[in-house]
């Protein structure tokens, strides 16, 4: 039968050597056209593009998913990043160019192969030898007769690098560590100056990016490719298959469109926009926190973009119904993190309700001393302002309003809420990780409860675990779970009569972990541990995916508009899962979210099951509109990230009740 896991796996293997045919380049995980690469002259740049496959049974025939991927790769090697450190004749030059190199991946351009740098070997140059079939051999000398090239840098150090992972299932002959010379690698993916050069990125986004149109052309090109390939043809042939020649067409559903209340007022507003900003300009929050006692900290350079922010701010929360009081200024004579933090200790106490930093750029480690500061040892939420975004002075009552939100949200208000027609109570539950930068095989798993009938106030614990713990991450979801459910009671009386649990960050092949691990300790608190008796689901929420939906109009394609629900042919026969297209995107193709509901006795239907996720994607406060997951996901991975980045430990006890991670 098609839906054999054994022989979908074939298929699959079918379909890559079906790319091999066609001259497809296995860069990392995915197939490269090497006669479709574009340059970037101005920012020494190419982007490769190839093609993303998946065989799979879905609920009524064999289907190939296929998506466009690009890959940067930089024309600059690794030895120009060695060189430009030891030219700044910085005594730590070894510390930086490890900084910059090790965990990157490199691509060699004598046969575009990647790899993943583990470290730099500054014994090491191309003059020493190694063992190969052949015997002692130098580094010159293998690359002089293998590939024809002539090493120019002979006190070049080595790169010790490792085969990325599925170029060694793809058949590559390195599976072990091995010695690079960096002139011979060049960089991919994006630096963080480069991220942050905005005239480049929008250089790439405007190849990168393909709205409908332009992807389905791509896919129409390559499928003809595909089927006019002779070696493709005479394979799949032999298995008695070929591919079709459009793409496939169904039915999908637009979710109604959902009110958006405000201090008793409800509204509506354009669904296809998934923005609802305007309509809520100059009306009161739903639930409002006043800020009577605070302090803002800024250097004596930026003491006008301060008391203009402050200005703007009582401008724009006033009719938001927020009252704010004047903070006090501290200035500090020099932007050096010490300056900050003694002057946090120094003028705060138990009364201060919030501390704002006005900082000149968005320096990490001046941010995770401020959050370590404000989160671990004070217990007070903390709003951290980079001067840049108070510059456009055009621009200063938008900026005013967001901080505005996020500062009521920090000190416990609501800005809006939804209509949540549930007659049971109900508590819902994100989950989500991130993996701790300051120690390998470290995750920061967050837990994120809602704690009323409206889905709004929530109570956040993030705690650390070994990578790959299952049985440890589990011990931590259980304790979380019994928490969350005794907060609930004590703020409603009573416990929950519907749980759902909505778990990101999880793949296919993760899931019977996920249902060992993680689904079956609820279910045994609800059962035993705590009599709550509650109705139960849990719901794995998919971005990772390469699905995309196209509407067609008259002569070209367009994204389905926000509330766009497919629940038919191209979900899974064996699977309870949906696709939500919730968010709208101003440019390319907007991405589907997957829902998988790996467990269900909450008796709800699907059409409610549909409903509600759509609901939740209202609800994240950091944008007064539609997200690509329900708020909190969102929420989860915001604390997984803060914690993950910058804390590297649990926050305090007092602030799980707040949205501090906002």
């Amino acid at each position: 039968a098609p839906s054999h896991p054994e022989l979908q796996r074939l298929f699959n293997t079918q379909m890559r050597r079906n790319l091999r045919h066609m001259k497809y380049q296995l860069l990392g995980r995915y197939y490269f056209d090497q006669y479709a690469i574009s340059e970037i002259p101005q920012y020494n740049l190419q982007i490769w593009q190839g093609v993303v496959t998946s065989i799979r049974t879905q609920e009524e025939k064999l289907m190939m998913s296929v998506d466009t991927v690009h890959k940067v790769v930089r024309k600059e090697t690794a030895l120009q990043i060695i060189l430009n450190s030891v030219r700044s004749h910085d005594p730590a030059y070894k510390a930086n160019v490890a900084r910059e190199l090790v965990g990157c991946v490199v691509m060699t351009n004598y046969n575009n192969r990647t790899y993943s740098v583990q470290d730099i070997d500054w014994s090491l140059n191309p003059s020493k030898t190694f063992d190969s079939k052949e015997g002692l051999i130098s580094y010159v000398q293998y690359y002089r007769k293998q590939y024809d090239i002539k090493i120019q840098d002979l006190k070049q150090p080595l790169l010790l690098c490792k085969s990325k992972e599925k170029e060694i299932k793809g058949g590559a002959s390195v599976s072990k560590n091995v010695y690079l010379v960096p002139e011979l690698c060049c960089m991919t993916g994006l630096t963080e100056s480069m991220r942050s050069n905005f005239n480049m990125m929008r250089e790439m986004a405007n190849m990168t990016k393909l709205n409908p149109a332009a992807r389905v052309r791509n896919l129409q090109v390559f499928m003809n490719k595909l089927s006019s390939t002779a070696d493709v043809k005479r394979e799949m042939e032999s298995w008695h298959l070929k591919f079709a020649d459009k793409l496939v067409q169904f039915q999908a559903r637009i979710l109604p469109s959902e009110k958006i209340i405000q201090n008793r007022q409800s509204m509506t507003y354009i669904q296809k926009s998934g923005d609802f900003s305007k309509e809520m300009r100059g009306k009161p929050m739903h639930n409002v926190m006043h800020l009577h006692n605070w302090v803002i900290i800024s250097t004596r350079y930026d003491e006008g973009k301060a008391r203009d922010l402050l200005s703007n701010l009582c401008k724009v929360c006033s009719p938001m119904g927020m009252q704010i009081r004047n903070p006090k200024i501290i200035l500090v004579n020099e932007d050096r993190i010490q300056n900050y933090l003694d002057a946090c200790k120094y003028n705060v106490n138990e009364n201060t309700d919030m501390v704002c930093f006005i900082v000149p750029n968005n320096k990490k480690e001046r941010y995770d001393a401020i959050k370590k500061l404000t989160c671990l040892d004070i217990a007070i939420p903390s709003q951290v302002v980079v001067t840049r975004t108070l510059n456009k002075r055009n621009m200063l009552m938008s900026v005013a309003t967001k901080i505005g939100i996020q500062l009521n949200c920090k000190l416990g208000g609501e800005p809006w809420a939804l209509e949540i027609p549930f007659k049971a109570k109900i508590m819902v539950i994100g989950y989500d990780t991130y993996h701790d930068s300051a120690g390998r095989g470290r995750s920061a798993g967050a837990f994120i409860a809602s704690m009323n009938q409206l889905l709004t106030r929530w109570y956040s614990k993030v705690t650390f675990h070994s990578a790959g713990a299952w049985e440890e991450l589990s011990n931590y979801v259980r304790v979380h779970f019994v928490c969350a459910l005794k907060k609930y009671k004590e703020k409603n009386n009573c416990f929950p009569d519907l749980i759902l649990y909505y778990r990101d960050g999880v793949g296919d092949g993760q899931i019977p972990y996920v249902m060992e691990w993680e689904v079956k300790p609820c279910k045994e608190v609800i059962a035993t541990d705590l009599s709550c008796r509650a109705r139960f689901a849990f719901i794995v929420v998919n971005k990772k995916i390469n699905t995309r939906f196209f509407a067609p109009t008259a002569d070209s394609y367009t994204n389905p508009p926000p509330g766009t629900l497919v629940d038919n042919t191209v979900t899974r026969f064996d699977r309870y899962d949906f696709y939500l297209v919730s968010q709208c995107v101003r440019q390319g193709t907007v991405a589907p979210t997957q829902y998988h509901v790996i467990e269900d006795f909450s008796g709800l239907k699907p059409d409610y099951m549909q409903r509600i996720s759509y609901k939740l994607t209202h609800l994240y406060y950091n944008w007064p509109g539609t997200i690509r997951v329900p708020a909190p996901c969102q929420y989860a991975h915001k604390l997984a990230f803060l914690a993950g980045q910058s804390l590297h430990q649990e926050p305090r006890e007092e602030l799980t009740e707040r949205l501090f991670y906002l």
